[in-house]
């Protein structure tokens, strides 16, 4: 095994260190009540003990589908971002391909979905390299995160919701980890998988030829909607 392999293992864990271990006492559910609900959320007042053994109460936001994200990443090193207008906090973000996968679902299934209804694209590989908490302290959601290479573009194009008015951008992978690290783009999943993404062609954990064109900064990728 060559060095860059090595290094390229050097990363993974067969087991947990020490250290990861729980400390403490859990939290502990009493009575609880839903307070509202809709298709993909549900929100829940509980009486509870904390870890310390005082008595709290607790709100959580429950969901009702897996968060989904995909760094579709072209063989030229560009990767192609989806940008909208968000309701929540009233802005225009540029962020991956994201949507949600019903708890039941492959996880896989939804992020071919969602790749191919928000850019009309198609990966022959894909691998899973992403599983985070989102807000942990008042929501139970969970995200994973695909690599998805080999790309094709599909016969319809993109097909949004009709609530989605979608834009594309095809940019040069380390401008798009600039815009991340510069605070351009703040979308969580986006900026963990640009992060993942970047470590993995450090380590050696892609291909050689396609972690060269991933990195260079220099040669400038028109960003224009597509």
């Amino acid at each position: 095994m060559g060095a860059r392999a090595q290094s390229a293992m050097s990363w993974k864990m067969s087991q947990k260190p020490a250290w990861l271990r729980p400390h403490g006492a859990p939290w502990k559910r009493g009575a609880e009540r839903v307070v509202y609900e809709n298709p993909w959320i549900q929100v829940s007042h509980h009486e509870a003990t904390a870890p310390t053994g005082r008595s709290a109460q607790y709100g959580l936001v429950s969901f009702k589908n897996l968060a989904i994200a995909v760094l579709p990443l072209h063989d030229d090193g560009t990767v192609t971002l989806v940008g909208q207008n968000r309701f929540p906090l009233a802005d225009y973000t540029w962020e991956l391909p994201e949507g949600g996968a019903p708890l039941g679902e492959d996880p896989l299934d939804g992020a071919k979905r969602e790749l191919a209804e928000e850019t009309g694209l198609h990966a022959t590989t894909w691998r899973k390299v992403l599983d985070v908490q989102l807000s942990n302290s008042v929501t139970d959601e969970r995200g994973v995160g695909y690599l998805a290479l080999g790309l094709t573009d599909g016969a319809t194009g993109h097909e949004g919701d009709d609530t989605e008015e979608i834009a594309l951008a095809r940019v040069p992978f380390a401008e798009a980890l600039a815009a991340a690290l510069a605070g351009h783009l703040q979308d969580a999943l986006t900026v963990a998988m640009l992060l993942r993404v970047y470590h993995m062609a450090r380590e050696g954990a892609l291909p050689d030829a396609l972690a060269r064109v991933m990195l260079v900064s220099t040669a400038p990728v028109a960003g224009e909607p597509m």
